[in-house]
């Protein structure tokens, strides 16, 4: 767990398969101004094991709720991405949030449709291919289009991803325990009315999430949330301008 900084206290939640590290680079932009706390989520690579499989998102949002009391933090600021988005969301139902800011979360979608089972079969797939190519991934990992190619659904350019960050996260993805299971579709029920300040912030060059397929249905199950478009950054938005994301959290905490 990353802790670090002084001032109100800001959470801030990774998406699926991704650790802490996924925020490391936005880290020294907030300390100045919050206590910024990163854990890695239950499941995955660094993180609390689950207790049973599969793992659902209610089991990944009891735990971020647990460290909270772990923390002894009643209320704190949140950021999520993705999956840590929809944590975000819940953790601000069950009233654990100052305020909460959301880059492309998780969860907007209906239960079993058809952008739900899309978002898990590319999951999926992702995880078979990278498993396949683990022991040739430090050759492939040299060529920039390879790079592109391996991010396309979290970065708007991996070409610009380091090598070595690429193959961390491809250990990370090969470790992470939580694998969707379409037996057990979940999807976030509406927020309303919203128990705090809420941004949601959208990558324009998404291709996970595209914001052309989410941005009505986001605004239908978060009602009265600022909706803000980051342009130029893909769905992990910290892979490509850390500032950028740091000032629009900073902006509405």
């Amino acid at each position: 767990m990353i802790r670090q900084g002084s001032g109100e206290p800001l959470v801030l939640l990774h998406g699926i398969t991704f650790t802490e590290r996924a925020w490391r680079d936005v880290v020294p932009y907030l300390t100045e101004h919050h206590e910024v706390i990163v854990p890695t989520a239950l499941g995955h690579n660094g993180g609390p094991p689950p207790g049973r499989t599969p793992v659902t998102m209610v089991d990944v949002i009891a735990d971020a709720e647990r460290t909270l009391d772990e923390l002894g933090l009643e209320r704190a600021h949140l950021a999520g991405n993705s999956m840590g988005g929809w944590t975000a969301l819940e953790l601000a139902r069950r009233g654990r949030a100052l305020s909460v800011c959301d880059f492309s979360p998780a969860g907007m979608w209906e239960s079993g449709g058809e952008d739900m089972n899309r978002v898990y079969g590319i999951l999926r797939d992702s995880i078979r291919d990278v498993r396949r190519s683990r022991r040739l991934l430090p050759l492939l990992t040299r060529s920039r289009r390879f790079r592109r190619y391996a991010s396309r659904y979290t970065s708007a350019d991996g070409a610009h991803v380091p090598a070595a960050e690429l193959l961390a996260e491809a250990d990370d993805l090969i470790a992470c325990e939580v694998i969707p299971d379409p037996a057990t579709p979940e999807a976030l029920p509406p927020l309303d009315p919203l128990p705090c300040p809420v941004t949601i912030a959208w990558g324009s060059l998404d291709r996970l999430f595209p914001i052309d397929r989410y941005r009505l249905n986001t605004e239908r199950l978060v009602p009265g949330a600022r909706f803000v478009v980051l342009d130029g950054v893909g769905h992990v938005p910290m892979l490509d301008d850390p500032e950028l994301v740091a000032r629009t959290i900073l902006a509405s905490t």
